[in-house]
């Protein structure tokens, strides 16, 4: 349930309810915008009295939500959600695109990669340190080593740095390299890596499984929101279907019906969706033009030696051809890149 105020509600008045709130057993949110201050409450089990809350001073009104993501929801917090990382903000009227190499193969693969996307406009650098792999036979990533060959391509090109984590002991490592923690589309229903990035309080992009339906993800979100950070940001990567010549299939509608859910922002993740780098540019326009956020785009200086998923990499030179391309869109939209 949310509480909506009066336009005229003073502080005092919005205290008093939050503390009668509380001390009924109920944990608070509070969303204050430009017109009104919405007490979101998220429940304890025992219904709540609508009557007496509409009755308390400064109240306007009260509005159950019926939808079973609470803090996810738009209902409860109706302004977007901003994420700052670093000098980068994703959620806000510029678009972010997060660039790198699926796997960290070495310091001067990743340094050589950083540097490229750095120059054609890319803001935050990703590469991946543990991999999950379909086969146990194949590259899982350098581990601790990665995260550190990270962390100096951060320190010499000033990109934030995005990376997977896969298993709730190893967040506090991870968390203590990384700016933002990837939750990877195997384990979007990991509940207990959820929490525990949740009691990180560190922001984490969230991937859609590639069976997950829309309230699947949203509700992965949840379990994060629901452990007090709010810093998430959701990730359409592509779904499994019956076509065979993609990787997956992105799904573009999911973009606006999210934020049309959702109040967290948004990116795609076209390389995964496709699996070929041929189809990343078009497919980067039209999540763009569908309104997301952000872009994770795998880049590899070589892609036909990369360890894992050279098909879906763009050459550096490819990058930087698809970050002019993305300009026009962006101001049409009235964002910027």
């Amino acid at each position: 349930m949310v509480v909506v105020m009066r336009p005229d509600a003073t502080c005092a008045q919005t205290a008093q309810i939050i503390s009668r709130i509380e001390g009924w057993g109920y944990r608070i949110h509070l969303s204050e915008g430009e017109e009104r201050t919405i007490i979101g409450i998220v429940g304890n089990g025992r219904p709540l009295d609508r009557g007496q809350i509409e009755r308390m001073a400064g109240v306007e009104r009260t509005v159950p939500i019926l939808r079973p993501f609470k803090l996810a929801s738009r209902d409860f917090h109706p302004q977007d959600t901003a994420i700052r990382v670093g000098n980068v903000t994703i959620g806000g009227p510029n678009l972010v695109v997060i660039a790198g190499p699926c796997s960290v193969e070495s310091r001067e693969q990743l340094l050589e990669t950083a540097w490229a996307v750095r120059e054609a406009g890319a803001h935050m650098l990703r590469g991946g340190a543990f991999k999950p792999r379909s086969s146990p036979y194949s590259f899982q990533g350098l581990g601790e080593e990665g995260l550190r060959i990270l962390a100096a391509a951060r320190e010499a090109t000033g990109l934030p740095v995005v990376t997977e984590v896969m298993e709730p002991d190893l967040v506090p490592l991870v968390a203590s390299y990384a700016d933002v923690l990837q939750i990877g589309a195997r384990n979007m229903q990991n509940y207990a890596l959820l929490r525990a990035v949740g009691e990180s309080r560190q922001p984490v992009l969230l991937k859609r499984g590639m069976m997950a339906t829309i309230e699947e993800l949203l509700m992965a979100a949840e379990y994060i929101l629901s452990q007090g950070n709010d810093q998430v940001i959701l990730c359409e990567r592509g779904i499994r279907s019956f076509e065979t010549y993609t990787r997956n299939t992105l799904d573009v509608s999911a973009v606006p019906l999210l934020k049309q859910l959702s109040h967290l922002p948004v990116v795609a993740d076209p390389s995964h969706a496709t699996g070929k780098w041929e189809l990343i540019e078009p497919v980067s326009r039209a999540a763009v033009a569908a309104g997301a956020d952000g872009l994770l785009i795998e880049v590899h200086p070589r892609p036909q030696e990369a360890l894992s998923d050279g098909a879906q990499s763009l050459k550096p030179a490819r990058f930087t051809a698809m970050m002019q391309g993305l300009r026009p869109i962006t101001q049409v939209l009235g964002r910027s890149l």
